[in-house]
């Protein structure tokens, strides 16, 4: 029983799925911490001053923390981006070849 689930998890890979999942959770935890904690105080300082905040999850208006949305929706931004370049670097396609 236990060579039977052994080759079920390297027939379908299951090992590297486990490994892929872990790395991108800590990608991910990466990316955030340089986004809230390195980008956007460097990048939106003035209207963070401008609107008497230190910290963009802070931002609110009529109890309703848009700040926090904005913070996720950058940070699924960059994320989304690092995917993209990261993607189209490993997954590069060879153009198709022609057959005469």
């Amino acid at each position: 029983m236990l060579k039977e689930f052994v080759a079920f998890l390297r027939a379908y890979g299951v090992v590297g799925l486990a490994i892929a999942v872990i790395l991108g959770g800590k990608l991910n935890d990466l990316v955030t911490s340089l986004v809230s904690d390195l980008l956007m105080p460097l990048l939106l300082r003035p209207a963070l001053r401008a609107a008497n905040v230190d910290d963009i999850r802070k931002l609110s208006a009529g109890g309703i923390l848009y700040g926090k949305v904005l913070g996720a929706s950058i940070d699924f931004l960059i994320v989304a981006l690092l995917v993209f370049l990261f993607a189209k670097l490993v997954l590069k396609e060879e153009p198709p070849v022609v057959k005469k």
